[in-house]
């Protein structure tokens, strides 16, 4: 089920946003200092490809580095990444089968907004 859930997903949401996080991830591997964050967005677009089956959840010992990496990140790419996964998802509620990924798509906001200080894993 997940799979045919992933394949679906994967037309109608999971590839436009995962470009979206590339293009962030690219812009943020561009400058030197950005780094961290591009590798935050990268994990995440790969997540975002590919999302039943998993689960993001805190890190444990993310502290205060990531609360400032969280508030630039919101600042340089967060936000528009939120309003992606928002637009699709409204898109998508419109139709009856759309609902459960216009769901998923929500859930991805808080990750797109705050990626630092989380990760990512497998479903049981």
């Amino acid at each position: 089920m997940r799979t045919l859930l992933n394949i679906i997903w994967l037309v109608l949401s999971g590839f436009w946003m995962f470009l979206g996080y590339a293009l962030a991830a690219v812009i943020m591997f561009i400058f030197i200092i950005t780094i961290p964050w591009g590798i935050a967005a990268w994990r995440i677009g790969v997540y975002s490809l590919w999302p039943f089956g998993k689960t993001v959840i805190d890190k444990p010992r993310a502290g205060v580095f990531s609360i400032i990496g969280n508030i630039i990140w919101v600042v340089l790419a967060g936000w528009w990444l939120a309003i992606g996964h928002i637009v699709s998802a409204v898109g998508l509620a419109i139709t009856i089968i759309g609902i459960p990924f216009a769901i998923a798509n929500i859930k991805m906001v808080p990750v797109a907004l705050l990626p630092l200080g989380k990760q990512i894993v497998d479903l049981p």
